[in-house]
Order: structure tokens, then C-alpha cells, then sequence
């Protein structure tokens, strides 16, 4: 398992028979150590300097524990769930060399989903390719407070969600062509109420998949679409989720340099993304219907790769030419995008590590947001709830004339013009939404776009859950927009 163990325990921290603590604490002016319980460990976290400020790991040898170690975590001040979840996360990727570790967070126990969300998430290890490394997180986390077994089922759910994305992120790109991934996502599903169907290149060919085809004819390993469909009869609502999954992005023969091909294994992560929180939402029984359209291929170079200025043929039979083949991810999110509307779902989310304009606009924390103005809204009160960083950009239309092609219906990217990327993109992709009846006035089906090209995959310094690499960004927020339980 990629994550540790979770259990809840109600028996008395002193008790505990793990091989370490660790003590999610606010900070020293709280309440919580006036009172009898905790006020004899105040004087020891002075001693060390302890503030109490978020994701601050400190360890200290604390009164009445003897000689088991201890580390505290800090909360900061009238801590949420999102910053009981961060904490704690933060303090399990922190501890490290103890095969089983007891949590807790005093003062906190009505939040026992989210201390033991933070303890799946950041005891998430890669069990990667090294013979030998550096200390290895818990194998068993065991959460001193009076969870449920839906709390414990829903943190459990969201961790190992988080943890699949991961996963696949972090596979080299020789180990994950499109027919592997296809393969993963069979696995991932085998044992859940999920129909799976994987259209291969013989098939996108005859039913008009070109924007797909396109971005993977360069490659030895062809492109895959894969659907994914879970219908309980209970469902009272039906979402789509199109995800890119481009499992190596070298610009095709717009070429990537050196420098910006490392680290293109994880262009798929919008593709994982969807699998794993339509997995989700089948393991927790959500009452509403997933369907994810994973766009799957490998963009390379060859001489059968889309040149510059060739002209794709898409699957609502709309043609788009194409000047730069390293804008390759709104090319297969158009045919997902076409295919998902044609179930006239009542929402549809798009999920890409898109361009490299957001990380520009909005760091690596936060997710970009465009779409439907009620559409987005609801996301971001999603993400609010879920404490998943994101922000809302326009798409302006006075960008739409930049779209048009002089031979075709519209273009990829704008060539020599870096304002506005991202909005240029999320603009391309809403001309494949489709509309709510046949008027061409009609409205579109609701939708949301998420690029996550900043937040997807993190290149700094470890922080709370989230370390290097491929972070399972959106997956606790799209779980709550489907479930209303994150």
C-alpha cells in the first residue's frame, strides 16, 4: 500500500503501544493548555521554541511519555479542517523511521476525518525503483479519536485516490504508454460497478477521434480513449470528467528543450486524476453518475508526427490547424470534450496539466479555473471545503478572434504571443463543449476547466501533504463536488 494503515482508537494516548507520537498542537497563547490535561507540556514546548504556526514539525521529549519519541506539529490558531488535515499531513511525511505512529490532534476530535486524511496523504511513500534509501514513512498510522467507519471509509477513499495519481505520475514514461495506462485503469476498476471501454487507434480512426490521432501519430506506442461509466440506479445527477493524458510530452516536432522535457512523465496526471476520483465515487457508493473520458498518447517526434501547420479534422468534425505541436493537450481534451457532450451530462470538468502560462499567473499552489461562471462557483466552494488552493481566471471574449485560422475553423496557439496562454487555451477548449439543445444559440453544457499544470506536479520544497513530483492536486475537491463527503 503507497499510503499507511488508518485506524481510529479512543483508548487514552498514554496507552498507546506505537513506536512514536506525534501532537497536532495550536498555538501556545490556545486555550487548550489552560486546562489540566495539557498545561504540564507547555513549559517543555517553550523550552524548544515550539509557535504553533501550520505545518511547523519540531520533536521533543515530552512529560508522561516516557522515553517514547515525540514530535509536535503545529496547527496554527482556531484551526479548519483543511488546517487539521495539513498539519497532520505534514507531521507523517515529517516523521520518519517508525513503523507505527499514533496521532493525535487535542481539541480536535469532531475532526477525525481530517486528521486521518492528513495522516493517508502525507504518509504517502512511491514504492519507486532504489535499493536502498532514506527512512520510510509509517506503514500504520493509528488516529486517537472517535471517528466513524464512514470517516474512516472516506479518508481511507481520498488517500488512496490521491496516491493513485501519484503513482502513476511518478512511473517512467518507458513503463506507461497509452495501452498501459489502459491496462492500469482495467485494474483499477476490476472489482467496482465501472464499465470500462478502451478505443484503440483503429477504432478513434473510424469514429473521427483526428485531434487524438493526431497528437499520437508521431509515436511507436498509438493513442488510446478510454471511458469509464459508473451508473448506480440511484444517481440524481451525471458528471463528466475529461482528463489529458499525454504519458510522455517531448513537444513533438515543436520540440521541447532538454531542460523542459524532464519531468513530461507526469502529463498525464489530469488522465489519473479522473480515473481515480471515478474510482472513488464507486467505492463510496456516491449517489451520481461518473463518466471519465481519458485522452490518452505519447507526443513525439517522427517522420509521421503532425507537422506544423497541418490540419486535424476533430470528432465533431470541426478542423483545427495546428501551429505549434507542443500545445498538444487541447487537441485530445477537444475530442473528450466533444464525446463527453454528446451524454448531454449535467456538468462537465476538464482536468490538464495544461500550460505553462498558469504556473506564470498563479504559482505552483494553486489550480486555474475557468468556465461556466455557476460551474466555477460551485468548484470553488468545493475546493474551500476540501482546502485545496484554486482561483478563478476569465476568458475574455475579446481573445475569441485570435482563435481563427486563415484554412481552418480555428487554431491551437498563439505563435510569438505569450500574453494570456492560459486563457487563450481554456477559450479553444470551450468551443468543444457542447450545447443544451440544437439552436447553434443554445446554451452550453455547464463546464469547468482545471489546469493544474502548476499545481499537478510540485518542484520545490516539500509543504503539509505534499512533496515533490505529482501531488493529486483537485482530487479531494472533486471528490466533495461529487460526493458532498470530502
Amino acid at each position: 500500500m503507497p499510503h499507511p494503515g488508518l485506524l481510529f482508537s479512543t483508548a487514552p494516548l498514554t496507552d498507546t503501544t506505537a513506536e512514536a507520537i506525534l501532537l497536532a498542537l495550536p498555538p501556545l497563547t490556545d486555550p487548550l493548555f489552560e486546562g489540566d490535561q495539557w498545561s504540564d507540556i507547555r513549559p517543555a514546548l517553550e523550552a524548544v521554541g515550539f509557535t504553533g504556526s501550520p505545518g511547523t514539525f519540531q520533536r521533543v521529549l515530552l512529560p508522561g511519555y516516557g522515553s517514547l519519541p515525540v514530535a509536535v506539529v503545529g496547527t496554527g490558531a482556531d484551526p479548519d479542517a483543511a488546517a487539521v488535515r495539513y498539519a497532520v499531513g505534514s507531521g507523517v511525511r515529517s516523521l520518519v523511521g517508525f513503523d507505527t505512529v499514533a496521532v493525535a490532534a487535542p481539541g480536535q476530535d469532531h475532526q477525525a476525518r481530517a486528521i486521518a486524511e492528513g495522516a493517508g496523504l502525507g504518509g504517502y511513500r512511491f514504492e519507486g525503483y532504489k535499493a536502498s534509501g532514506a527512512k520510510k514513512r509509517a506503514t500504520t498510522v493509528v488516529v486517537h479519536a472517535d471517528g466513524s467507519d464512514a470517516d474512516l471509509r472516506a479518508a481511507t477513499v481520498a488517500a488512496d485516490a490521491a496516491a493513485l495519481v501519484r503513482d502513476l505520475g511518478s512511473i517512467p514514461a518507458e513503463w506507461l504508454g497509452p495501452e498501459d495506462f489502459a491496462q492500469h485503469a482495467r485494474e483499477s476498476v476490476a472489482d467496482l460497478p465501472v464499465e470500462i471501454q478502451v478505443l484503440d487507434e483503429h477504432a478513434l480512426r473510424e469514429e473521427g477521434f483526428g485531434g487524438i490521432l493526431g497528437v499520437g501519430q508521431g509515436s511507436d506506442r498509438p493513442p488510446r480513449l478510454i471511458r469509464l461509466d459508473y451508473a448506480p440506479e440511484t444517481a440524481t445527477r451525471h458528471v463528466a470528467l475529461v482528463g489529458k493524458g499525454i504519458t510522455f510530452d517531448t513537444g513533438g516536432l515543436s520540440l521541447k528543450p532538454p531542460a523542459s522535457m524532464v519531468g513530461m512523465k507526469y502529463d498525464m496526471c489530469g488522465a489519473a486524476t479522473a480515473l481515480a476520483v471515478l474510482v472513488a465515487a464507486a467505492r463510496l457508493d456516491a449517489p451520481v453518475r461518473v463518466t471519465a473520458w481519458l485522452c490518452v498518447a505519447e507526443n513525439m517526434p517522427s517522420g509521421r508526427a503532425t507537422r506544423p501547420g497541418d490540419v486535424l479534422r476533430m470528432r465533431d468534425g470541426s478542423t483545427v490547424e495546428v501551429l505549434n505541436t507542443d500545445a498538444e493537450g487541447r487537441l485530445v481534451l477537444a475530442d473528450g470534450l466533444v464525446a463527453a457532450s454528446m451524454e448531454q451530462p449535467d456538468l462537465i470538468v476538464d482536468v490538464a496539466t495544461l500550460t505553462g502560462a498558469i504556473t506564470v499567473a498563479l504559482g505552483n499552489r494553486h489550480t486555474g479555473v475557468m468556465g461556466d461562471d455557476a460551474a466555477v462557483a460551485e468548484y470553488l466552494a468545493a475546493a474551500e471545503r476540501a482546502g485545496e488552493p484554486a482561483w478563478p481566471l476569465p476568458l475574455p471574449a475579446y481573445m475569441e478572434d485570435e482563435l481563427d485560422s486563415p484554412i481552418a475553423d480555428l487554431v491551437n496557439a498563439k505563435i510569438g504571443d505569450p500574453a494570456g496562454g492560459s486563457l487563450f487555451a481554456g477559450l479553444f477548449l470551450q468551443r468543444f463543449v457542447g450545447r443544451l439543445g440544437e439552436e447553434p444559440d443554445a446554451p452550453r453544457i455547464p463546464w469547468v476547466h482545471l489546469d493544474i499544470a502548476g499545481s499537478g506536479m510540485y518542484k520545490g520544497s516539500p509543504f503539509g501533504y505534499t512533496e515533490k513530483g505529482p501531488t493529486g492536486a483537485t482530487v479531494l475537491t472533486l471528490i466533495e463536488l461529487l460526493t458532498g463527503k470530502a
